[in-house]
């Protein structure tokens, strides 16, 4: 039977997911054709980050629910999409109102959608950009076609958590990314994972 949280049916990694309180907000904004796919990683902040909140994306009909929450006086907003002049990682302490809310609106779609996403959405086009600084290489390689250098969605969280001075939040979540990744392989071939 599938796991109504996780997703995976052969091998549940529920036992692994941290319950984890933030100072900051994530707002997930699901392309609709990757809220059901099986290599979505946005499912493991969703599950872990209580602070996290899931939104569909649609041109003609935009998600009043986040709107409202990105124009709230007392919120600061950021969009991690690369632009032209973006809020770097490494410069954000130097660049944010420390005494607002921060709240971080993630793509979570392939990087087509992600552009076609922004394009269409006057709304999304105004916030301001951060792009995130890392040595780190993506692990994750569960689809084709991935660009060089790009973050999946968890991924991303992870760094921001680390941005935002949150050691403890990044390493739980980041092991519990770990348990998606060993799994999924056998996950996907429909049998119990044995290491």
């Amino acid at each position: 039977m599938t796991c109504s949280i996780c997703g995976f049916t052969h091998n549940c990694i529920c036992a692994h997911q941290p319950n984890l309180s933030s100072n900051i907000e994530f707002a997930l904004l699901y392309h609709e054709n990757e809220r059901h796919k099986l290599t979505n990683t946005g499912k493991l902040l969703l599950n872990s980050l209580s602070n996290t909140t899931e939104y569909t994306w649609q041109r003609k009909e935009p998600p009043q629910a986040l709107i409202s929450k990105i124009n709230q006086a007392d919120t600061e907003t950021w969009l991690l999409f690369p632009s032209k002049e973006p809020v770097l990682s490494g410069d954000f302490h130097h660049q944010h109102d420390p005494s607002k809310k921060q709240l971080f609106v993630l793509l979570d779609a392939t990087w087509q959608e992600a552009k076609k996403m922004v394009n269409k959405s006057p709304w999304l086009k105004a916030l301001p950009c951060l792009e995130i600084q890392t040595d780190e290489t993506s692990r994750y390689h569960l689809r084709r076609n991935q660009s060089e250098g790009n973050l999946c969605t968890c991924e991303a969280g992870i760094e921001v958590l680390e941005m935002v001075k949150e050691p403890e939040n990044a390493q739980a979540l980041s092991c519990y990314y770990d348990q998606f990744l060993t799994v999924f392989q056998a996950e996907r071939s429909g049998h119990k994972f044995t290491s």
